[in-house]
C-alpha cells in the first residue's frame, strides 16, 4: 500500500529556477553552434523538469554515472577526441602536421580523463543513494 505524502504540486514543492552558475554557463554557450544550442536546451529541460525518484536516478547514471562508459559524459569525451583528430575533423588537415598531432594528443588525453571510471564514480554513488530509500 502506498504512503500518502500529501499534495506535491504546491508552491513550496515547485522546481526552482536555474541557479546563477548553471544559467550563466548556458548563456555563455549560446550561439556557438546549433548542436551546442540543442545541448543547452536539453540541459535546461533536464534542470527545470519535474522528475520522480526513478527518473532522477536514471538521469544521473545516464549523464555521468555509468560504470561501463555509456553515459553523456563519455559521449562528449569521444566527441572531443573526434573533433581534435585530423582523420575525423577535416578542417584540421590545413594545420601543420605537428599541430595536428598535438591537437590529437590533447583530444585523446581529454577522452582518457573524461572516461576514467573514477570520474564517474561519485555520480554513480549519487544515483545508487537514491535507490537505497
Amino acid at each position: 500500500m502506498a504512503t500518502y505524502y500529501g499534495p506535491v504540486h504546491t508552491a513550496g514543492n515547485a522546481v526552482p529556477p536555474l541557479d546563477d552558475d548553471l544559467a550563466g554557463v548556458l548563456d555563455d554557450l549560446a550561439g556557438i553552434h546549433p548542436g551546442i544550442d540543442a545541448i543547452r536546451s536539453g540541459i535546461r529541460l533536464l534542470a527545470l523538469d519535474r522528475h520522480d525518484l526513478d527518473k532522477t536516478q536514471t538521469l544521473l547514471a545516464a549523464l555521468a554515472g555509468s560504470s561501463d562508459g555509456t553515459d553523456v559524459l563519455a559521449a562528449l569525451a569521444h566527441l572531443i577526441a573526434r573533433l581534435a583528430t585530423a582523420d575525423t575533423s577535416p578542417c584540421l588537415r590545413t594545420l601543420p602536421l605537428d599541430r595536428q598531432k598535438r591537437a590529437q594528443q590533447y583530444g585523446e588525453i581529454a577522452q582518457f580523463d573524461l572516461t576514467d571510471p573514477e570520474l564517474h564514480q561519485s555520480v554513480s554513488e549519487a544515483s545508487a543513494a537514491i535507490s537505497s530509500y
